[in-house]
């Protein structure tokens, strides 16, 4: 038996084009939202979470013509869900350095902050990377 899904607080959802500048700009909304909304969580953590999430998906998913997309859930029990998704249908590898002896740290960050990680394909194209942090008040 499934769970049933989540009753949403808040939802918000914003494209970005795939360059450098993507990220601070997803910084400066999500703690902006977060701020707005009073989300009781550590809105810092979560700032870092989608910053990693979209840095990935500005260098591992870029693809021509496409964007990446940042969604911001608040559930009902105060925890929140943090989405990006990119056009690129090759899932993450938490820890894997690229060829040029960078990055592979992103990912593991997340994973310590997100009580949960996971990632799906998206029937149109691409792939969704979801962390899903608790607020201070919630467990998810």
């Amino acid at each position: 038996m499934s769970n049933p899904p989540a009753l949403l607080t808040h939802d918000w959802f914003m494209g970005y084009p795939m360059t450098h500048r993507s990220v601070a700009l997803a910084r400066l909304h999500t703690r902006r939202r977060l701020t707005m909304w009073q989300w009781a969580g550590d809105i810092e953590d979560a700032v870092l979470v989608a910053s990693e999430l979209v840095t990935n998906a500005v260098l591992y998913g870029r693809l021509p013509g496409h964007e990446l997309w940042l969604r911001l859930a608040e559930l009902e029990g105060g925890g929140l869900v943090v989405e990006v998704s990119d056009p690129v249908r090759v899932f993450p590898e938490v820890g894997k350095e690229r060829a040029d002896g960078q990055g592979g740290r992103g990912l593991l960050v997340v994973a310590q902050l997100a009580e949960e990680l996971d990632w799906f394909l998206r029937a149109e194209v691409g792939k969704t990377v979801q962390a899903r942090l608790a607020s201070s008040r919630s467990t998810l």
